[in-house]
């Protein structure tokens, strides 16, 4: 009988397993890093680019929307259609230092009043079932038409709000996004008006 032909070898049986074993945990362990790098960088990019989760911080949107309240807000939308009235907007830019939730009330080439505490718009009354409290110019000289590019916000707690009335219209630049959806208070869950 041939020496080595008999079963035997030099080689201890469990080193090859051993060996095995280590390398799919690596390239297992490789699979995972992998996954969970691309998970964070695609959520990084979706809350900078795409969605995002907001707070309300002041009093300016009441009834709406209180202090304390959790929203959802869109952010990809107004890179493809135009902000509209009535929409409820997010506000990052230089017409404030603070970011704001205002109110669209008025889009470019609009033209505002303000008539027996209420707003006026092109010439037509607004029907706000929103708004709380009188509607007033706070200073503002009237008629005013909303120039290009922009456009003219109020909160809707109209005695208390600083907004367009102060600061003047918002760039389309400045509007970081849109809220949609209010998370917070779960007794107020669901979709916003």
């Amino acid at each position: 009988m041939h020496p080595f032909s008999g079963g035997r070898s030099d080689r201890s049986p469990g080193r090859p397993a051993a060996a095995g074993k280590r390398s799919r945990w690596r390239k297992e362990l490789k699979e995972w890093a992998l996954t969970l790098g691309v998970a964070v960088a695609a959520s990084l990019l979706i809350q900078n680019y795409a969605v995002a989760q907001t707070v309300v911080r002041n009093v300016s949107m009441q009834d709406t929307l209180v202090a304390g309240q959790r929203l959802i807000e869109d952010k990809l939308s107004y890179r493809f259609v135009e902000p509209k009235r009535g929409d409820i907007v997010i506000i990052n830019g230089p017409e404030s230092e603070l970011r704001l939730v205002k109110r669209v009330v008025a889009v470019a080439g609009d033209t505002i009043e303000i008539k027996d505490g209420r707003l006026v718009l092109n010439g037509i009354p607004q029907q706000e079932p929103y708004a709380k409290g009188r509607t007033l110019p706070l200073g503002m000289e009237l008629p005013y038409t909303v120039p290009e590019g922009h456009v003219f916000v109020m909160g809707d707690n109209r005695e208390h709000s600083m907004d367009s009335r102060e600061f003047g219209p918002v760039a389309l630049s400045s509007l970081e996004g849109r809220a949609v959806f209010r998370l917070w208070p779960l007794s107020q869950f669901g979709a916003l008006d």
